[in-house]
């Protein structure tokens, strides 16, 4: 059979999306991509600032590590056709060696990261298996694949993420839900910054470096292009993965890096 190639025209117009941490940074960006395709979204943030929510999104205030409040906006909102956690936070702290932290500084990083999306996932899991169709995706990072030593408990916890994306990939598929992750390397995001600053507090004054000093550095040894990857790159592939076009790719990591983690 002699199949031809398609313009990407998307046809998400109409569709229900949810999108976990929609105020700011990537989430934000994700939201405006899904709206500017003529989506339905729902933001879910702990942020209240609705100003910074994507015109046409709705918002709710809530706690993703609360999960009684995630079962009640996934009973409220009804049926979804995607859905989208982008949630992060580390541990505040620079966690190189890891000694350097302390056990109690781990259970709200995983309790965020991995636990939030556990919550996520399930709340939303009876809805997707009665539509038999429909998208998740969730954020995860380079840091939970190779290892990063910058903050273990966030390294860790999305390290965690990505299996549970695996495996639920694997028991979402008999009912043709899809399921994957997208990876960020260096972003200009509220969640970069912090780690920059965790840093600067372990060097002497003569030594600690302003934000844009620190981030030139740290991309020219950690990404082969050299370049800053944008929120708006994240949107694209965002609804990309959601569309027609993206019906055989589940189960699947993606890192949006320039080229920071290669896999041979």
């Amino acid at each position: 059979m002699v199949s031809h190639y398609r313009f990407m025209l998307l046809n998400l117009k109409d569709q229900r999306v949810a999108v976990f941490g929609s105020v700011r940074g990537i989430g934000q960006a994700i939201a405006a991509g899904f709206c500017a395709e003529g989506c339905q979204v729902h933001g879910f943030d702990r942020d209240n600032t609705a100003s910074t929510q994507p015109t046409g999104a709705t918002l709710t205030i809530g706690d993703i590590t609360v999960y009684e409040q995630v079962q009640a906006f996934a009973e409220r909102i009804g049926e979804l056709d995607h859905l989208v956690f982008s949630v992060g936070a580390g541990s505040g702290r620079f966690g190189f060696p890891f000694w350097n932290l302390a056990p109690a500084d781990w259970a709200r990083v995983l309790e965020i990261n991995l636990i939030g999306a556990v919550h996520v996932a399930h709340a939303f899991a009876p809805h997707f298996v009665r539509r038999r169709k429909g998208s998740m995706l969730f954020l995860v990072s380079v840091a939970g694949q190779i290892g990063s030593q910058t903050d273990p408990p966030y390294s860790a916890a999305k390290a965690g993420l990505i299996n549970f994306v695996q495996c639920a990939a694997k028991d979402f598929a008999p009912h043709g839900v899809r399921v994957n992750a997208l990876s960020p390397g260096m972003v200009k995001t509220d969640l970069n910054q912090s780690v920059w600053r965790a840093g600067q507090t372990r060097l002497p004054p003569a030594q600690q470096q302003d934000y844009e000093t620190w981030a030139a550095e740290k991309i020219r040894k950690v990404s082969p292009l050299g370049q800053w990857q944008t929120p708006a790159e994240f949107a694209a592939m965002a609804v990309f993965l959601a569309s027609d076009h993206a019906r055989n790719i589940t189960g699947q990591t993606i890192n949006i890096d320039g080229g920071q983690v290669m896999h041979s």
